[in-house]
This record gives structure tokens, C-alpha cells and sequence, in this order.
């Protein structure tokens, strides 16, 4: 598969024709550099690194429990298999097209004609190895995800029902967005995140949940364990 992947080929098989677009300098400068082009090209940076999935996807005030954490994980991985899918059909279509674009340009006698369809096949080669470089990187997330779903599930949360955790995570949540609110919020963001908070804590007082957060809170902050 990294064969696959590697188009410095492409990249020289191209250069030539870098000629009607560059000086003679420029086009041999950039034959010079074939190998830092596809090294650049190998290892550019497609999605986020696990650093941003830490600190930019799950950060603490945003998902400010393990639950919460957990299931954005879920909804992470399933956006990249769902891609990673779409573009396993895009790259089999790109495979046919290739396929009768060669059996055109074998029966083809146009010399005009058979130079548009070698460029048509051209094109579409570097568009698949585009398409293994976007897979490559989209199971190197999945995979990471994965990782991160396991680091979360300690036990603690229901990892079957995401609703299940919902109430007490929101409610933290919307916390840690009050708590940022000053006299220079629009009335507005200050609309939705109080109404927010409200409906969450009236949603839990009506379940008997409130009192419980309350004393579980208190016994907390005197030092003695929770009943």
C-alpha cells in the first residue's frame, strides 16, 4: 500500500510538461526537489493530530466528564468511517473510469484525441493516490478514537445509552459556559446558556437528581466520602 502512495513517478512522469507553465530553471528546480515533494506530499498533515484531538475535540469544559469524553469519541470515529466508506466507493468508481478510459485510448487513432485521454488517466491515477493518502489518515483517527474510547471506559457510565450520562455532563457543562459570562456577553448567548442551565437543573430536580448533586458536592468539600 505505500507503493501506492508514493507518486514520485507521478511527480516525474509530470515534470515535463511543467514546461508550458514554468521557466527551464524553475521546471529543473522542481525535478531537483521530486523527493522533497513526495515526501511532503507523503507526510502532510490531513486531519488532526492527536495533540487537537486532546486539547481541541475533548477538552475539559466542553466534555467535562469521562462519559461525555467517551461518547464525542463515538460520534468522532463514526463520522470517519463514514467517510473513510463514501470514499472507498469514490476510489472504485475512479478505478472503472480509469479501466474505460485505457480501452478508449486503445482503440482511439485520433493523435489529438488519444493526448486528451492520456491526460484524462493521468489525472485520475494522482487522484487515487490522493484517495489513499485521505484513507490512510482517516483510519489513522478511527484507530485513535478507538484509543481514546478505551482510555475513558472505566466502568463508570452507561457506554450503551448516550442519554444515559447526558443530564449530569450538560449541566456541568453549561456551568463552565455560565461561569465565562460577563457584562460584555450579548443578551442573547446569555439567553441560551442561562435557559439552558435553568431547564437542565429544573430537568433534575424534577428527577430528584439536584439535591443529590448538592450533598454529593458538600460531603466533598468537607473532606468526607460521599454516602
Amino acid at each position: 500500500m505505500t507503493n501506492k502512495r508514493n507518486i514520485k513517478e507521478l511527480i516525474e512522469k509530470e515534470a515535463p510538461n511543467l514546461n508550458n507553465l514554468l521557466d527551464p530553471e524553475e521546471v529543473k528546480i522542481f525535478k531537483d526537489l521530486t523527493e522533497e515533494l513526495r515526501d511532503t506530499w507523503t507526510k502532510k498533515q490531513m486531519f488532526r493530530t492527536e495533540t487537537e484531538m486532546q486539547f481541541s475535540v475533548l477538552n475539559d469544559a466542553k466534555y467535562p466528564t469521562k462519559a461525555a469524553k467517551y461518547w464525542q469519541c463515538v460520534r468522532e470515529q463514526n463520522v470517519f468511517l463514514e467517510n473513510l466508506m463514501s470514499l472507498s466507493f469514490d476510489y472504485r468508481r475512479a478505478e472503472v473510469k480509469i479501466k474505460r478510459l485505457q480501452e478508449k485510448l486503445d482503440k482511439e487513432e485520433d493523435p489529438l484525441k488519444k493526448e486528451l485521454l492520456q491526460i484524462d488517466i493521468d489525472e485520475k491515477v494522482y487522484g487515487k493516490a490522493s484517495m489513499q493518502l485521505v484513507a490512510r489518515d482517516r483510519m489513522r483517527e478511527i484507530k485513535l478514537w478507538s484509543k481514546f474510547k478505551k482510555k475513558f471506559d472505566d466502568g463508570s457510565f452507561d457506554t450503551k445509552d448516550v442519554n444515559t450520562h447526558q443530564l449530569h455532563s450538560y449541566h456541568l457543562t453549561m456551568k463552565n459556559k455560565a461561569e465565562t459570562l460577563t457584562s460584555g456577553s450579548s443578551q442573547p448567548e446569555v439567553f441560551n446558556v442561562l435557559g439552558q442551565l435553568q431547564s437542565i437543573e429544573r430537568i433534575k430536580k424534577e428527577n430528584g437528581q439536584l439535591e443529590y448533586d448538592k450533598k454529593d458536592k458538600l460531603t466533598h468539600e468537607l473532606g468526607a466520602k460521599p454516602e
